[in-house]
């Protein structure tokens, strides 16, 4: 998969971008709060997830400006396609969103076309923070490969809200307790699906982070990452989401029920399963150095491209925003020596960085400054 254009103006500080991306490294340069970062943001909108950053649709316009606009070509294995998207100032709910020409009422339904990986200096956290980011890492990475797995997710979200609800009435005596059961029986049905998904994703993560952090390491430490379920001791080679590992979620959530009364909210599920990793046997959350956190989120995110790249025939397109700055000379050459077949935007204030050979035979580099390409 390989972006063939990007325009943007008017989102955030960005003004009058309008480049042919180069199919191989796209070296971005600039001084902090130049709008390297507002163009990476860009980029992953139009995969259809939110902004990494966590930026709410009323800052997408810059301060000064009326409209922000995106548009987007790019080429996958099988054509060429286009991704248009529009917002005023004075309408934001009103946004215009296209794919190949053709209306979008939700950004959320572009999801699954462009296939981005974006690694940012945050991420580089995912080992050693809280237990929701790596399930949001697991999720968005599962999503990448089965489409259908997103609404699992929002239904079981959904269904849990309204167990929690009903889960406060009961406290405050507006309900019994049997008004639970019609949620423990959704409830159970989804989240037994999303924890065979999970499951599935992860015994395929390990497989690949193995080896890559084998390599950062030269052999002289073992990693494993595997999935953490609040429900079952283990889900090693099961599918049965429909048979006994409902029946067995439904169970747990009878047996937590007095517990769950009591807190006020559902205890055990889907939303409070973890993804564990380890290093010779030792929790990285807890035990691992600053270095081996950082390795192990290395070996993670190379992984989740090459997993999309293996599983669905197209390379994902990497965003590597100002992540190499953060790392040393020796894994910021595993990351570049493991990226290399595909498409790159890399954001850095000093080009020596990304690029300390000079600008590679199959890259170019854009030098960005107050939002603008710096010719």
């Amino acid at each position: 998969m390989v972006i063939d254009s990007i325009y943007a103006d008017g989102y955030k500080n960005l003004c009058g971008i309008d480049i042919k991306a180069h199919p191989g490294m796209n070296i971005f340069v600039g001084d902090n709060a130049q709008g390297k970062t507002n163009l990476i943001e860009a980029i992953w909108l139009m995969t259809g997830c939110r902004s990494f950053r966590g930026t709410r649709d009323r800052d997408f316009i810059g301060f000064d400006k009326e409209r922000a606009d995106i548009r987007l070509g790019y080429t996958d294995r099988e054509r060429s396609q286009s991704i248009g998207f529009a917002v005023k100032r004075q309408n934001m709910r009103d946004k215009e969103i296209t794919l190949n020409g053709v209306k979008i009422p939700l950004l959320s339904r572009l999801f699954g076309n462009l296939k981005c990986v974006v690694f940012t200096p945050e991420d580089l956290a995912i080992a050693k923070g809280s237990p929701d980011n790596r399930r949001s890492f697991i999720d968005l990475s599962a999503s990448q490969l089965k489409i259908s797995f997103v609404y699992a997710l929002n239904k079981y979200d959904n269904i849990l809200s309204q167990r929690n609800a009903a889960i406060k009435d009961i406290q405050m005596g507006l309900a019994n307790r049997d008004a639970l059961d019609i949620w423990d029986v959704q409830l159970a049905k989804t989240g037994a699906y999303i924890s065979v998904i999970r499951d599935t994703y992860c015994n395929t993560l390990n497989n690949y982070t193995k080896s890559l952090y084998n390599l950062i390491t030269e052999g002289n430490e073992e990693f494993q990452i595997y999935y953490q379920s609040t429900i079952y001791r283990s889900l090693e080679g099961r599918t049965d989401h429909e048979g006994e590992l409902y029946e067995i979620y439904y169970d747990k959530l009878k047996q937590s029920m007095d517990d769950d009364i009591r807190a006020g909210y559902t205890l055990c599920g889907i939303h409070r399963d973890d993804a564990v990793a380890v290093i010779n046997g030792l929790s990285v959350r807890e035990f691992g150095s600053q270095g081996q956190q950082r390795s192990a989120a290395l070996a993670m995110k190379i992984a989740q491209a090459r997993i999309i790249s293996e599983q669905t025939g197209d390379a994902p397109v990497m965003l590597l925003d100002d992540v190499l700055s953060e790392l040393d000379v020796k894994r910021q050459r595993f990351v570049l020596e493991n990226i290399e077949g595909m498409q790159v935007f890399i954001t850095c204030c000093d080009e020596r960085t990304a690029a300390p050979s000079g600008v590679p035979a199959n890259g170019e580099m854009f030098r960005i400054k107050n939002g603008m390409i710096d010719r």
